[in-house]
Parts: C-alpha cells; structure tokens; sequence
C-alpha cells in the first residue's frame, strides 16, 4: 500500500517525502484536535480495566 501511494506522489523523492510529512501532520492534527476531544467522553479513562 505504501508504495503504491509513494508511485502516485509526484515528483522527485525529495518533493514526495514533504508531501507526505504534510499529509501525516495534517491527519495528527486532525485526530488530536477533532476526533480524540469528540470521543473522549465516550471513553472514560477511569473504566479501564486491564486484568
């Protein structure tokens, strides 16, 4: 999958690299922002029980 993804990505490796960099940082920002602030109420950290 990865490199099938990095062969669509245009340009030379260095052009293909920031492009990644700017989609991973675009979709942790995205996660610690929206997603894990929406769903952390539903997942009460005091319930966990790892026995």
């Amino acid at each position: 999958m990865y490199a099938a993804l990095w062969r669509l990505l245009p340009g030379p490796w260095w052009v293909k690299l920031f492009i990644v960099l700017v989609l991973v940082t675009a979709v942790l920002y995205a996660l610690f922002w929206f997603v894990f602030p929406w769903i952390s109420p539903i997942i009460a950290p005091g319930e966990v029980d790892l026995e």
